[in-house]
């Protein structure tokens, strides 16, 4: 079955040639998107000292996606993939290259930042949904489809250890200006890739629903389909509960821990730490059997971290936490990732990864909003720790849902040949 395709062990989804450009200019331009996020972070919290405000510039980053995703879906099941991402990448570094600006004249205020958040955002709406949904036109064999998946999550989260590190390093000995100016600089690099790959057209059809007739079928899909709409809730509720602790973050390493930028950086990079070996562990699956298990497993472990994390006040143990964190949020979200990608029709597949953009994403300002505020008044700590239970929650109603969802999952694997027939005996 696909599932055994084990030809080039953990990286095996580089043998194809598109999907390696992808992942190696990635790779350069994600460690400056997380540069550039801590260096926000900390220019506002800087000259705020507000966690409220934290919460409201994770709300603007984020309030794009969860009004647009379901018309980017849409779109993303019309267009060429390929040349809109192009345009998404061009257009985020024009963005970074603003902040860039504004922060070396000394005109940067946080009303610029909020706005600058709100362009981003936007952007996202369409990039998010276009990654996802074109990680399949670039590998051939869909048996490395999860591989493909894992590796860029193991992508997105090595970033997550570089460059917050780095950017701890550039703000504290340079200022944050230089950390935008990296970070516009490194959208080259996956600008380039993109160019240089050759992808095969794509025949979207020539006849066409209106906009309200294939928001329609996307909705009625993630709607009335018990697996995936169970995944994606589970995805909105781990999201926007429990997310809210990287936008505390700074908080946390300022009044908590009593450190700089430095701090931040370390907590932030161990978190990432515990991502990417999670990443990693859902590279070296040979199948997707026993991922709604692990998906279950992951969401307890993040919850319950994040109970640990709010409540320590020392920073070794919060540096030990943190890796836990990081490893079942990954987890969770990239299980759901793959499941949705193996389990969709081709065309439905924008539409459905838009949803999917909107549980992860789309949900996430109301969680940040939501969590400045109640930091205002009870603290950063007691508010992780509160998202932290409520995962727990999700953990514990996804494992009391599992069995019955198996049983409609399993005939898709079969057809698509995901799964043999004698592997659907055994309990995924």
């Amino acid at each position: 079955m696909p599932g055994e395709t084990n030809r080039a062990g953990i990286g095996r989804a580089l043998r194809h040639r598109n999907y390696k450009l992808f992942f190696s200019g990635q790779s350069v331009s994600l460690m400056g998107t997380w540069i550039t996020r801590i260096a926000t972070s900390w220019l506002v919290y800087r000259l705020t000292n507000s966690a409220l405000l934290l919460g409201l510039v994770g709300f603007c980053g984020q309030i794009p996606t969860t009004l647009l995703a379901p018309f980017a879906g849409v779109a993303v099941d019309r267009v060429n993939r390929h040349r809109l991402l192009i345009w998404t990448q061009v257009l985020s570094a024009a963005q970074s290259a603003a902040l860039a600006v504004l922060a070396f004249t000394g005109t940067i205020t946080v009303g610029w930042i909020l706005f600058l958040q709100v362009v981003q955002g936007i952007i996202n709406a369409f990039d998010t949904p276009t990654r996802q949904a074109f990680v399949v036109e670039m590998i051939e064999d869909r048996a490395d489809l999860p591989n493909a998946i894992a590796l860029n999550s193991t992508m997105v989260n090595g970033s997550r250890i570089i460059g917050p590190s780095i950017g701890g390093i550039i703000i504290a000995g340079f200022g944050e200006a230089w950390c935008f100016t990296i970070d516009a600089i490194s959208y080259i690099a996956v600008i380039a890739s993109l160019l240089a790959m050759r992808v095969q057209p794509i025949d979207r059809g020539a006849e066409r629903a209106t906009l309200f007739e294939d928001l329609r079928d996307g909705y009625r899909y993630v709607s009335r389909f018990a697996p995936v709409r169970t995944a994606l809730l589970l995805l909105a509720l781990v999201s926007s509960m429990g997310m809210p602790y990287t936008v505390l973050m700074p908080a946390m390493a300022s009044t908590v821990f009593h450190g700089g930028p430095h701090t931040l950086g370390f907590l932030m990079t161990a978190s990432g730490a515990g991502a990417v070996v999670g990443a990693l562990y859902l590279a070296s699956r040979r199948s997707v059997l026993g991922l709604g298990r692990v998906m279950v497993l992951a969401t307890l472990a993040f919850g319950i971290g994040l109970v640990a994390f709010g409540a320590t006040r020392a920073l070794w143990l919060a540096l030990l936490i943190l890796p836990v964190v990081g490893a079942g949020f990954m987890v969770e979200t990239a299980s759901t990732n793959t499941i949705l990608q193996t389990v969709t029709e081709e065309r439905l597949r924008g539409r459905v990864m838009a949803f999917y953009t909107l549980a992860f994403l789309g949900t996430a300002p109301l969680g940040s909003l939501l969590g400045g505020v109640v930091a205002d008044r009870i603290g950063a700590p007691a508010t992780i720790v509160a998202g932290g239970v409520a995962c727990i929650g999700g953990g514990m109603w996804l494992a009391f849902r599992l069995a019955g969802l198996r049983q409609l999952v399993r005939p898709i694997y079969i057809e698509r040949g995901i799964l043999s027939a004698p592997d659907a005996g055994v309990a995924d």
